[in-house]
């Protein structure tokens, strides 16, 4: 396989122009853009669950399988390359791409949310309390890492062993040969970048708006829409001057610092919360988690009126980590030459999965410790989920400090997911260069950041999720189809490196 690259500037032009014809339609035709994106996603939900459902513990299984398998010594490139990145920075980078501004925004809410309408059972008891943090390990643990395991594995692989570029499109050259350097494989990299810009402008405007509610927190600055725009245009200029410091310096540094501050304020919360019960959460949700981990994966309800539950949930996540995977994928797969195949696995699907179960212990478990007492505090978490951190940091010790680191990490993930975004798209736009230039990736951040600021103003926020989810589906089975790739891919490398001996 050579390293021949896509030609032209087609794929950059051609997602231009689609970005750019939905920011049109998002402003002057918004209830169509409604209408179309509902009807989409309404149509996968209902008949295709089962797709997401299977697709999703289908990645799990198949990356434990990786995990155990001969082909785990496989080193990502040369037999001597060594990491770019120290592990530390590493995972720290990953981690952030992956969760993000998301794991704080979700840590209390969903597991309070679920304790006032769990999906079974009745509300505001013990057992509420249980099924509520069973399933946001369930939501948030091995599942999302599996899908960025995969992708992130079989980007890497095709760029670094078979000398690819980095392209969504390289992952299926066993398949399509030379063909993914033309319509089809063009095709594929455009519907990644199409996906990456929605589902990232959607995470800048929650984001914005969680800032937002922070700043009114702390400040008494007005929760308003304008406040809204004027954080996302600084944030622009921010992440913008951190692109043009590079991937070594600019994400690098805000990742370990995003991560340094998420282990201070989950350390604060350890000790000034009510850490025993912390501590039991912890192990109890494990256990249940690990259990009925085959029931949950599979969990419909065709005899009953229940599925509403499960497809504003378990159908809703599944379907956003999928549409979010090209991007965490790409950047996964950049930031991981010189690792093992086994060090990959345990590094994007192990440790991220313990070290979300333990954030959502640590915030949630105390969330839930504090409304068991005050039926009040959970009705106003859930009422009003952008102010929920802060909710519930008022309710501790040394709450106006918690509230200022918290604000300060959620601003940080903000400005690095945009960052890798835009060190992504800048990747697929010029044909899976690894360095891109400067003057793509500024031209993109502005996009996703206009297309936010443009979707906040015309309250299309979940317009843009929906869009986001419909996409979903064809990606779980690109996905799917990416998996047997990778190991056709892998048997290869594993058979020639042992021929050699």
């Amino acid at each position: 396989m050579g390293s021949k690259k896509q030609t032209g500037n087609t794929v950059f032009i051609i997602s231009l122009l689609i970005t750019l014809i939905f920011i049109i339609w998002g402003v002057f035709f918004k209830d169509s853009l409604t209408d179309v994106t509902n009807i989409i996603y309404t149509g996968a939900i209902d008949y295709f669950g089962w797709v997401y459902l299977g697709a999703t513990l289908f990645f799990v299984v198949f990356s434990i399988y990786i995990l155990f398998s001969k082909y785990g010594s496989i080193r990502l490139g040369k037999k001597t390359d060594k990491p770019d990145f120290n592990t530390g920075s590493w995972l720290a980078m990953l981690f952030g791409a992956g969760m993000g501004v998301g794991i704080v925004y979700w840590s209390v809410a969903e597991p309070v949310t679920h304790y006032t309408t769990p999906p079974t059972g009745e509300g505001f008891t013990a057992e509420a309390a249980n099924t509520a943090m069973k399933y946001t390990f369930f939501h948030w643990g091995l599942d999302p890492w599996a899908i960025y395991t995969v992708i992130g594995l079989a980007l890497a692989f095709f760029q670094y062993n078979k000398k690819l570029p980095a392209a969504i499109s390289s992952a299926f050259y066993p398949v399509l040969g030379e063909r993914i350097y033309g319509p089809i494989g063009k095709t594929i990299d455009i519907l990644s970048i199409f996906a990456t810009v929605f589902g990232i402008a959607t995470s800048l405007g929650l984001g914005a708006m969680q800032i937002t509610a922070g700043m009114y927190h702390l400040f008494g600055i007005p929760n308003e829409l304008f406040v809204q725009l004027i954080v996302i245009a600084v944030a622009t200029v921010i992440f913008i001057i951190s692109i043009n410091s590079g991937l070594d310096k600019g994400i690098q540094y805000l990742s370990n610092g995003a991560m340094i501050l998420s282990f201070l304020i989950m350390l604060l919360v350890l000790m000034v919360g009510p850490t025993l019960t912390i501590v039991k959460v912890f192990f109890n949700t494990t256990g249940l988690y690990l259990s009925d981990f085959l029931h949950l994966s599979l969990r419909l309800t065709p005899f009953s009126e229940g599925e509403g539950w499960i497809a504003s949930w378990t159908l809703f996540y599944w379907a956003w980590w999928i549409a979010w995977a090209p991007f965490v994928g790409m950047f996964i797969a950049r930031v991981s030459r010189g690792r093992t195949v086994r060090e990959f696995v345990i590094g994007v699907l192990i440790v991220p999965t313990l070290g979300t179960c333990l954030w959502m212990s640590i915030f949630g478990g105390s969330a839930l410790d504090l409304v068991q007492r005050n039926n009040d505090l959970a009705i106003s978490i859930t009422n009003n989920v952008d102010l929920s951190i802060f909710t519930f940091f008022d309710q501790l010790p040394l709450g106006s400090i918690l509230s200022v680191i918290g604000f300060t990490v959620v601003a940080i993930y903000y400005i690095t997911v945009a960052d890798t975004a835009t060190f992504v798209l800048g990747m697929l736009s010029e044909g899976g260069t690894l360095n891109p230039s400067n003057k793509i990736k500024v031209t993109w951040g502005i996009i996703q950041s206009a297309v936010a600021a443009v979707l906040l103003f015309a309250g299309g926020l979940n317009v843009l999720q929906s869009a986001s989810l419909a996409a979903a589906l064809p990606f779980a089975i690109i996905l799917i189809f990416m998996s047997f790739s990778l190991l056709k891919g892998l048997k290869s490398e594993y058979d020639t490196q042992n021929s050699r001996k």
